[in-house]
């Protein structure tokens, strides 16, 4: 068993401007080596963020973020979780011994790994997989962070496990899902390969003396990555729980680092907020919130496509607290500019030298005055100065906004709701039986009586629900069920047609990962949220061992206990139950029914 942690000195002479440069020098020279970034907003807006630029400027926001100084914030504990801020630096990680794992995982034979995590552990690790890949001879990332039975199935029909490494990624260590996860594969792996096997199969990564912490070293895990207590999770890319998944793949964590350097030196603690690109991105972030361009609507490249849903959890879970917030938009198509109310930011990343889809409409969107950013990635490889740039961003835009960048109440208060439905259904308890107030052929209705006055249809009723939308609302269609591409394909088109026939934002999101991510803002922000909760009968149920419940009452009481806590917050929410567990035969009458409307 090897533990892993503590700094590593990353070269820094490939960023660095000739001895003796100008403050303006050493800036273009870090300019050349930067992401670039333009932004085009309306006059009322740009007169609104020179203001804040001025006063940041003047009152040293960048010297006062990189301190931890609290009064940036609200004064209370921001101060302990500024950690991410040297990780850009590669300080929390050790770029040698994470090389001398990923050859020792090599050497053994692994074609598969399969992280176990959830929120910032695991969206992270995707971004990076998905964009960069797996280098020649290293073994395939595979993310699982979902209880859903169909996706678990899914992930272990792909791997054979005595070539699999299992990867058990939890900050606190307690967290829900991937403790369930780690108790089935770990059983599992012990059935394939024999007792005393299984240890040098696993590994994690989480906090010191964690509860995973104690259960790595008792079962003998392979390696134990140790993560900065006083990084968030949302903020961790950069430490351990995004380098080791991309060290394993065979990617080179140095070389990243440098690659991210010139980003993290041009936010720097000496960078004027006028040329600081984290801070400039953040206060436009925090402006346009605070004008009512609170939807952020983000397309993404194709090659970089993954780090919309990385955003969506950094963004809303990071703002949306306290009655304000910043809603994050992904895998929306573009449209045209009449399809768009006055609550829209706009945030094209692309990368250099690709043909976009986006400019025309792009340039449309700006001549009709909506507020446009265009970030442009100079390569996929680059993708780790996004990460920084967008975390300093968002530790911004809650300085603007007035709200603790740091925390997530309510993502919190649906953790409580879960686990007192799951201890509740193992001391003999069943979940609440509710009765549908409406049933049409696979679909069942449940929440407001009221939508089926009359015996109305399933397409009436849908329609009733979404009537309530106001201009600067958003619609929410949120799935408890496997996330496939053909599930995400019919709830875009759900999502299409609000769009289209309510000119509104709309969201989506899969159960119960997105509950670690926007369910903060849409359970903490503005109240403007319309909410459809689909869930579905599991097919095949999977029992947890050790455990008197399944994956399938799992996922339930995630769903219970969300909807639960959105009705506590006064939010409009409709819930729909697909019987007999074909979820796209629901999903597709779902879809048939919003078109209608």
């Amino acid at each position: 068993m090897v533990m892993l942690s503590g700094p590593n000195e990353v070269d820094t002479k490939a960023a660095d401007a000739p001895p003796g440069s100008t403050e303006s020098e050493r800036a273009a020279f870090l300019d050349k080596n930067l992401n670039s970034v333009s932004f085009s907003l309306p006059p009322s807006l740009m007169w609104a963020v020179d203001a804040r630029l001025e006063s940041a400027c003047a009152d040293g926001w960048s010297d006062r973020l990189w301190r931890g100084d609290a009064s940036l914030w609200t004064d209370s504990d921001e101060g302990k979780w500024v950690g991410w801020l040297p990780a850009g630096l590669g300080k929390q990680i050790s770029a040698d011994a994470l090389k001398a794992f990923s050859d020792e995982v090599r050497r053994d034979g692994f074609t598969h790994v399969v992280l176990l995590g959830m929120g910032g552990s695991s969206l992270g690790p995707e971004v990076l997989a998905r964009t960069l890949g797996s280098c020649e001879g290293y073994p395939e990332l595979l993310v699982l962070d979902s209880t859903d039975p169909a996706e678990i199935a899914s992930v272990e029909a792909r791997i054979d496990f005595a070539r699999t490494l299992f990867i058990v990624a939890s900050k606190s260590g307690s967290t829900l899902e991937p403790e369930l996860l780690r108790a089935y594969f770990f059983t599992k792996t012990e059935q394939a390969l024999g007792k005393g096997s299984a240890g040098q199969h696993f590994a994690a990564i989480t906090d010191p003396d964690s509860r995973l912490d104690n259960i790595a070293k008792a079962d003998g895990y392979r390696s134990i990555f140790h993560g900065d207590p006083t990084i968030g999770g949302r903020y961790s890319v950069l430490s351990v729980f995004g380098m080791v998944p991309l060290a394993i793949t065979g990617h080179d964590v140095g070389t990243f680092f440098r690659d991210v350097l010139p980003m993290v030196e041009a936010c720097g603690p000496n960078m004027p907020a006028m040329v600081n690109p984290g801070l400039g991105l953040g206060v436009v972030l925090g402006e346009a919130a605070r004008a009512g361009r609170d939807k952020l609507t983000i397309f993404v490249s194709p090659k970089i496509a993954s780090l919309g849903a990385w955003l969506e959890q950094l963004v809303a879970e990071s703002t949306g607290k306290g009655g304000k917030g910043i809603v994050p938009v992904d895998l929306e198509p573009i449209g045209s500019p009449e399809l768009y109310g006055d609550d829209r930011l706009f945030a094209y990343i692309g990368v250099a030298g690709e043909k976009s889809e986006f400019d025309a409409t792009l340039n449309a969107l700006i001549e009709a005055g909506h507020p446009v950013i265009r970030v442009t990635v100079a390569e996929p490889n680059t993708i780790g100065q996004e990460f920084f740039r967008w975390e300093v961003a968002t530790a911004i835009a809650g300085a603007s906004m007035g709200i603790n960048p740091f925390d997530q109440p309510d993502v919190e208060a649906s953790k409580v709701k879960t686990r007192t439905l799951t201890d509740a259904h193992e001391c003999g308890a069943e979940l609440a039986s509710e009765v549908p107030f409406a049933m049409e052929g696979c679909i069942a209705f449940f929440g407001d009586a009221s939508l089926a006055e009359g015996g109305a249809s399933a397409e009436t009723i849908i329609a009733r629900h979404f009537a309530r939308l106001k201009a600067g609302d958003y619609a929410a269609v949120l799935a408890y069920v496997e996330r496939t591409s053909r599930h995400e394909a019919l709830i875009g088109q759900i999502r299409l047609a609000l769009r289209e026939s309510r000119h509104v934002a709309t969201v989506g999101g899969f159960g119960p990962r997105f509950l670690h991510s926007t369910g903060q803002v849409y359970k903490g922000g503005p109240n403007s949220g319309v909410f459809l909760q689909t869930t579905a009968d599991p097919k095949r149920d999977i029992p947890i061992p050790g455990r008197a419940i399944t994956f399938g009452v799992v996922e339930a009481a995630q769903a219970c206990g969300d909807l639960d806590v959105l009705a506590e917050r006064g939010r409009r929410h409709l819930r729909i139950n697909i019987r007999g567990g074909d979820v796209e035969a629901g999903l597709q009458k779902i879809a048939r029914a919003m078109a209608a409307i």
